[in-house]
């Protein structure tokens, strides 16, 4: 087993809304995925024959939003490889080592939440949700009072 010094996965996931997480988005920032998902139809499978099981995961896998950053990063074969995989450990005889590798999977491509933290992507809005709920003009937020306005002006030495 490895001793000392850091690893890959090491440490909190990274946090959009932290003051340090802030400054990684001025080096690379974290990438908005679309919330619906990748449109095009999914890539031509990169591995030998598919079962029939690994080619509906394939077809579900490529229209979720990560689809559009594994596109742009040419992860046809990783993701394939996690199909395959998750294939494997979904049969009742599956083997620990096998889904150890499926979440390690999941982790890397971004489809679980640690996973889409530590590739710093989050998910935009649905454009449906946009727009709901929201008043046309809405009232400039009242500021609860301070200690400042607690305090009143006393005059000394003025006729008492």
């Amino acid at each position: 087993m490895p001793r000392g010094g850091a690893r890959a996965v090491s440490g909190p996931a990274p946090d959009p809304r932290s003051l340090r997480s802030t400054k990684a988005q001025d080096k690379g920032g974290w990438r908005t995925l679309p919330a619906e998902g990748r449109q095009a139809p999914a890539p031509d499978w990169p591995l030998t024959t598919a079962s029939e099981r690994e080619l509906d995961l394939w077809e579900d896998l490529w229209v979720k939003p990560q689809a559009v950053a594994w596109e742009d990063m040419g992860q046809e074969l990783e993701v394939a490889l996690f199909v395959r995989t998750l294939a494997e450990a979904e049969r009742a005889d599956g083997r620990v080592d096998v889904k150890k590798m499926v979440r390690g999977y999941l982790d890397s491509l971004g489809l679980s939440v640690a996973g889409m933290n530590r590739n710093r992507w989050k998910v935009a809005p649905a454009l449906e949700d946009q727009g709901e709920d929201v008043p046309e003009t809405a009232a400039p937020p009242v500021r609860p009072p301070s200690a400042r306005d607690r305090l009143k002006v006393v005059f000394s030495g003025e006729g008492a």
